[in-house]
């Protein structure tokens, strides 16, 4: 039986001005034919399956694909031939747009037909997929899989679509003036390990724990059919446990974790680490992100690290491996890859164990090091005791500020970004740190704080900062300090964020030595 992948469906988006990949299952032996308004792809079924690529096409509209293989014939309406981006990652990824601020009123003007003209032609360009998510193989996969589909932007189904991805796809569609398609890949709660091979774990003694600590879990020691059991009843637990917690919150939001569970009992979260738990790792690389590959892309939107914060040493090394495992399984090693930097955030009542710097700066240098990367900063996007800020706009928008300079240039620097950290030197007492992108002056919201100073026993003070008329440089001193040799910024997993660059954009935490 001739098949497409799933990803293909009525009003998909394809990837303009690149080769674009097709692909299923069908007879083996069969010759395939792939067509696409004057575009035609010729290919032959081989041990079931079949892959063609049709040569590149500019920017259209309403056209039609087939696919035939001479018995059976495949016909998709209404594609659009755009730009297309996978939004990957966790839980901040994941939300909804009509659980992020603006959100409700977005969907309902649409609704209502009440937007500007000038929003809704931009609403009707954005276009999305929702991979299926499912932690293991099963039946109800593949029956998620044949329902699901490309959908256009409505009040029912833009709803469920990831706020960041659809508030970039909106910038991102105004400047080009091109429909852009959206692939969620995504699973609030998971670590990148779960997104990626256990042949990539296992070559780096930095990863190989994430995969050795799931081979030594007693769960998977049970058969399959014990281990799916055994998460099945979790999740009832668990889902009665969210219930009468949330009675707690809902009375207290602040509510100590552990006085929730003397009252509830223990959340267990995130239950057995078994084959049917969806944090296990190479889990969702195998059921999700390896079941749309090699569809052509412009690029990947990123935004994780949260559940890795736990160890966040080796954060840079499970995440460099990550970009490539997924440029190398979509087939092309130039792809862009844009990622979130973590925001600030702590939970009322916890110890500031500065993990969370550690992920931000395995994110920068990953930014630094790595070509054809972007890094949006949104470190004034967080939000105390909350994990998940509902304000995803300036997320979305920075994202694509980062996309309009790295992939299509159609800006310069110092537009997508505030200041980033460039060099430092020690000049009169103090420590004269310099920036990118700061040539037009700083903009500092109240006193200027974040800023510290240490000497040579690394011990830490706040530091008074000057800015420079001209930009670029900002001078810090501390009277504690009397010979400087190192200083940072933003070292914290939670503080305020005052410092800004005449754009809007917050400059960038960072500090001048890795220990």
């Amino acid at each position: 039986m001739l098949k497409a992948a799933a990803v293909f469906s009525d009003h998909m988006v394809l990837q303009r001005e690149k080769k674009i990949t097709v692909f299923g299952t069908g007879e083996s032996g069969s010759r395939i034919r792939v067509s696409l308004a004057d575009r035609m792809a010729e290919t032959v079924c081989r041990e079931g399956k079949w892959t063609a690529y049709l040569p590149e096409l500019e920017a259209m509209e309403n056209a039609v694909m087939e696919i035939t293989d001479g018995k059976e014939t495949l016909r998709f309406l209404d594609v659009a031939v755009g730009e297309v981006w996978l939004a990957g990652g966790q839980s901040n990824m994941e939300l909804e747009l009509q659980n992020a601020d603006g959100g409700q009123e977005i969907l309902r003007s649409a609704a209502a037909g009440g937007a500007a003209a000038g929003a809704a032609e931009i609403v009707r360009k954005i276009r999305f997929y929702s991979t299926p998510k499912f932690a293991y193989e099963c039946e109800a996969l593949r029956e998620a899989e044949q329902n699901a589909c490309w959908e256009l932007f409505g009040e029912k189904e833009a709803a469920k679509w990831s706020a960041v991805g659809f508030f970039f796809a909106a910038y991102l569609a105004e400047k080009l003036g091109v429909t852009v398609g959206i692939i969620g890949c995504n699973w609030g709660g998971t670590s990148a390990s779960a997104w990626m091979s256990r042949e990539a774990l296992m070559e780096q003694d930095a990863t190989k724990s994430y995969v050795k600590e799931y081979e030594n879990s007693p769960w998977i020691r049970k058969s399959r059919e014990e281990q799916i059991k055994d998460y099945n009843e979790y999740l009832a637990y668990h889902a009665d446990w969210e219930k009468r917690a949330g009675e707690i919150y809902a009375r207290n939001p602040r509510e100590p974790f552990d006085k929730v569970q003397e009252a509830v009992g223990p959340c267990r979260y995130p239950g057995p680490l078994n084959c049917a738990n969806f944090t296990r790792p190479c889990g969702l690389y195998e059921t999700m992100l390896r079941r749309l590959t090699p569809y052509t892309l412009r690029g990947f939107l990123y935004y994780q690290g949260e559940s890795d914060d736990h160890k966040p040493e080796s954060y840079y090394q499970l995440f460099t491996r990550l970009i490539r495992q997924w440029r190398e399984d979509f087939e092309d090693e130039t792809l862009p890859f844009l990622l979130v930097q973590l925001p600030m955030h702590q939970y009322e009542g916890t110890e500031d164990t500065k993990n969370w710097c550690l992920i931000r700066e395995a994110q920068f240098k990953a930014f630094r090091n790595i070509r054809n990367t972007g890094l949006a900063v949104i470190i004034d996007c967080g939000q105390f005791h909350e994990i998940h800020p509902r304000g995803k706009k300036p997320v979305g928008e920075r994202l694509a500020l980062q996309a309009l300079y790295q992939v299509y240039h159609r800006i310069e620097a110092a537009e997508a970004f505030g200041p980033v950290y460039r060099d430092f030197l020690y000049r009169g007492g103090g420590m004269e740190i310099s920036f990118f992108c700061a040539e037009q002056g700083f903009l500092v919201k109240g006193e200027p704080s974040g800023f510290e100073i240490a000497g040579e026993d690394g011990v830490f003070y706040p530091a008074e900062a000057v800015f420079s008329e001209k930009g670029g440089t900002v001078f810090i001193k501390s009277e504690k300090v009397k010979d400087p040799v190192m200083a940072r910024y933003l070292w914290t997993n939670f503080g305020e964020v005052r410092v800004f660059g005449k754009n809007g954009l917050p400059m960038a935490p960072f500090r001048t030595h890795i220990f």
